[in-house]
């Protein structure tokens, strides 16, 4: 499938002064930006109760001795939650920081800067808002997107040249994301039973894209979304937080759990591609993001695609003697669904069940 095909079927805003404007100033907020009810769409759970998002340990899952008890921890999550902290992954410090530095420096600049690579009408890449929604409201947020891997489906027009910093690092970043991506689904093969080149051949040659974001502090948080609620519709998002500024929540049971983000740790979850690979085994869950009052807050997210011989379908080892829980679907049909289905704010995986 062509990279063209994601840009027919998504729509962003771009970030006009009135959006710069808007940020800035958050006493009074744009009625595009209001979304009370959304907001307040749920029970956040409170400071005083007790729970831990799971945390996933790299460096037990390679040790021999321990990996087995790790391997089992780390399937528990998949299962129960979508979502973990992996601690100990290994990724260079200096990849990281580069990356962190160039992300900050990317959204300090002026709006016209930014505007140099900013998304085009109908585009997929660049900068600018959010996934349009049907409703027409727009997402708390500026953000940046772009496709990283293979090499040639990149638009390099919309890789930013300032900070001058930032293409080598987001080069280098790429690059060893795909290896700890391929190293956790390594593990989570095991935990499934099937071989590993199964899992990580479903991953292997597909498309990686990035996303970075940045959520302006809001003076009203009650009113605004940062991101809407929503499944990540791929197949893994490694997500990293460049400061320690709360505001990603996961529902669970009913209730949005907020993820304290632990220093030097990546936060993992399970996309609606992996949940049906896994024929359901692995859970992708709804989540959002809420501005903070006083403080922005900046991440760097990477997304990895996967098929089977270019379906989006249970993995043969996981539905032998067993019925498999969803449709096989070609891969570009998936995508195009998907994006419709985010724009609606509906899961296409639905549709897919049996």
């Amino acid at each position: 499938m062509e990279v063209a095909n994601y840009n027919k079927i998504v729509n962003r805003d771009e970030i006009t002064d009135a959006a710069v404007a808007a940020f800035a100033d958050s006493a009074h907020i744009p009625e595009r930006y209001v979304r009370t009810e959304e907001v307040l769409d749920g029970v956040i759970v409170g400071e005083d109760e007790s729970y831990e998002l799971p945390v996933v340990d790299m460096a037990r899952l390679l040790d021999p001795e321990l990996s087995a008890m790790e391997i089992a921890n780390l399937g528990s999550a998949c299962r129960n939650w979508g979502f973990f902290q992996l601690t100990n992954h290994g990724v260079d410090e200096e990849v990281i920081q580069q990356m962190k530095d160039s992300t900050v420096q990317f959204f300090s600049l002026p709006l016209e800067s930014k505007q140099t690579v900013a998304v085009r009408e109908k585009g997929f890449e660049g900068f600018g808002h959010h996934y349009s929604r049907s409703s027409d409201k727009l997402d708390w947020a500026e953000s940046a997107i772009l496709m990283t891997q293979p090499a040639e489906s990149r638009n390099m027009e919309l890789w930013p040249a300032n900070p001058p910093t930032f293409r080598n690092a987001l080069e280098n970043y790429s690059v060893e994301t795909t290896k700890l991506a391929m190293r956790l689904l390594g593990f989570m093969a095991a935990d499934l039973g099937v071989e590993q080149e199964e899992l990580q051949g479903a991953f292997t040659g597909h498309r990686q894209s990035m996303a970075i974001h940045y959520y302006p502090p809001c003076r009203h948080p009650e009113k605004v979304m940062g991101i809407t609620p929503h499944t990540d519709g791929l197949g893994l998002t490694l997500l990293l937080h460049v400061d320690d500024t709360p505001g990603l929540q996961i529902r669970k049971d009913g209730r949005w759990f907020p993820v304290r983000p632990l220093p030097g740790a990546f936060v993992v979850n399970v996309a609606d591609i992996l949940d049906v690979l896994t024929n359901g085994a692995y859970r992708s869950v709804e989540h959002r993001v809420l501005p903070d009052t006083e403080r922005g807050r900046t991440t760097v997210v990477i997304f990895h695609e996967a098929a089977v011989g270019g379906l989006v379908a249970p993995l043969p080892g996981l539905v032998k003697g067993g019925e498999a829980r969803y449709k096989s679907v070609e891969l570009e049909e998936y995508i195009k669904g998907n994006f419709r289905a985010l724009a609606d704010g509906t899961r296409y995986i639905e549709s897919l069940r049996i």
